[in-house]
């Protein structure tokens, strides 16, 4: 199953680094566009791969509207 993410990144220092936003805790960096990308998705599999090692459950999300004053 493949699942869309958006990629946050910037340059720091002459390194990509980057975000995922939908997932809390998964950052990586690369020299590269495409090894910052390459780098961000083992980062994600290895969070999930520890996630059911652990047998913790898989954080799920939702978007909801707040109304604000």
């Amino acid at each position: 199953m493949k699942r869309a993410f958006t990629l946050e990144y910037w340059q720091d220092d002459g390194w990509y680094v980057g975000k995922l936003r939908e997932v809390p805790g998964v950052f990586s960096q690369g020299e590269t566009l495409k090894e910052l990308e390459e780098n961000i998705e083992d980062a994600y599999k290895l969070l999930m791969e520890e996630e059911l090692q652990t047998n913790h459950p898989v954080s799920q999300m939702k978007e909801i509207l707040v109304e604000v004053a």
